[in-house]
């Protein structure tokens, strides 16, 4: 029989999610950078790619149009 390799698969790290990079401060206020999402609401945001807007809750999507 073969003989078994004792590696084992190394684990991908997981990126922690940044948080404070969707809001920016201004004066005492916090301000949104990302777009809500218009079915769920408050609760989620449209993740920005490069030509649309997803929503990773309810699968919304926007495209963006393309300058020329």
């Amino acid at each position: 029989m073969a003989a078994k390799k004792d590696s084992k698969k190394e684990a991908k790290k997981k990126k922690p999610f940044n948080r404070y990079k969707m809001y920016s401060v201004s004066g005492d206020k916090l301000e949104r950078k990302n777009k809500l999402c218009p079915k769920c609401g408050k609760d989620s945001y449209l993740a920005a790619h490069k030509d649309r807007l997803t929503c990773g809750k309810c699968g919304y999507v926007e495209t963006i149009a393309k300058k020329e």
